[in-house]
């Protein structure tokens, strides 16, 4: 299996290659869908992650909302 390199939330992580974010988030294990998704800095439109592809080298932040004033 290929792997590339992408960073994901400050962490260097391999993955295999060829993901789309979908792909990614499942195998992340992420199951809810109460968070945001940026790539390089911008933000994916949740109905754009199954068309999205990883690529090696990508900055990726995954963050939550958070509660409170």
């Amino acid at each position: 299996m290929t792997t590339i390199t992408v960073q994901i939330n400050d962490e260097i992580k391999a993955i295999p290659a060829s993901l789309s974010l979908t792909d990614l988030l499942i195998h992340l294990g992420y199951q809810e869908h109460n968070f945001a998704v940026a790539i390089n800095e911008a933000f994916v439109p949740r109905s754009q992650y199954k068309n999205t592809c990883v690529q090696a080298d990508d900055r990726i932040e995954i963050v939550a909302p958070m509660q409170g004033g």
